[in-house]
C-alpha cells in the first residue's frame, strides 16, 4: 500500500529545507530541492517503521491491527 504525505518545502538562502505536515518530527535540510525530497522520503520511511515497531512493542500479546482510512 503507498500512502501520500505532504511535504512543505522551501529555499532559505543557499539550502532547501522541508517537513512532513502529518508526522512530527520528519524535517530535512539538503542543498538541492531534489536531495531534499529524497532526504524526506528516506526520514518519513524510517520515522514511520519506527513508529509501527514501537506501537507494536507497546501492544504486547493478543492485540489486533486494523485498517483506518479518513
Amino acid at each position: 500500500m503507498q500512502e501520500g504525505f505532504t511535504a512543505v518545502v522551501k529555499q532559505s538562502g543557499p539550502w532547501w529545507i522541508g517537513w512532513i505536515e502529518e508526522i512530527p518530527g520528519v524535517n530535512c535540510q539538503e542543498r538541492t530541492r531534489e536531495e531534499l525530497l529524497e532526504s524526506l522520503r528516506v526520514t518519513l520511511r524510517e520515522a514511520l517503521e519506527f513508529n509501527r515497531r514501537e506501537a507494536i512493542e507497546a501492544a504486547g500479546q493478543d492485540y489486533e491491527e486494523a485498517t483506518v482510512v479518513v
